[in-house]
């Protein structure tokens, strides 16, 4: 299995904090012969606002040398996630969860937003300091 995320437990703890119930951790794709693993597999109970909604959360801290090389490997790592639980789990949505200081500093500028717009990559904000779900 893949090393956490430097970010894992901080953004694990924000969606407990808004609600949802950490089903997996990691969350297990299996494809035929293949097996990769996602950071987290999150649902709503059935009486929440978010009707029975089902996630699978890939964490991502970007702390490359190059923010644009960690944004070409988190957009490949998404597409591949995407198309393998269309297959598997069509009822689980796929999102990247970033830290609200990446966000701030790196995903407000124009070339990430005219990358995210263009993938219309889901993402969610996590302040990392006290572990809840931000809007950006």
């Amino acid at each position: 299995m893949p090393k956490l995320d430097i970010i894992h437990n901080s953004v694990k703890n924000a969606l407990i904090k808004d609600g949802w119930s950490i089903t997996d951790d990691p969350y297990v794709i299996q494809y035929r012969r293949t097996t990769l693993y996602a950071d987290l597999g999150a649902e709503r109970p059935i009486a929440a606002e978010r009707d029975g909604q089902k996630l699978v959360v890939e964490v991502k801290s970007f702390i490359g040398a190059s923010k644009i090389q960690d944004l070409k490997e988190a957009l490949g790592q998404y597409d591949i996630y995407r198309y393998l639980l269309e297959e598997t789990a069509p009822d689980r949505k796929l999102y990247i969860a970033i830290s609200k200081v990446v966000h701030n500093t790196f995903f407000i500028q124009d070339v990430a937003q005219l990358i995210l717009n263009k993938h219309q990559l889901p993402i969610i904000v996590v302040d990392i300091e006290t572990e809840e779900l931000r809007n950006g």
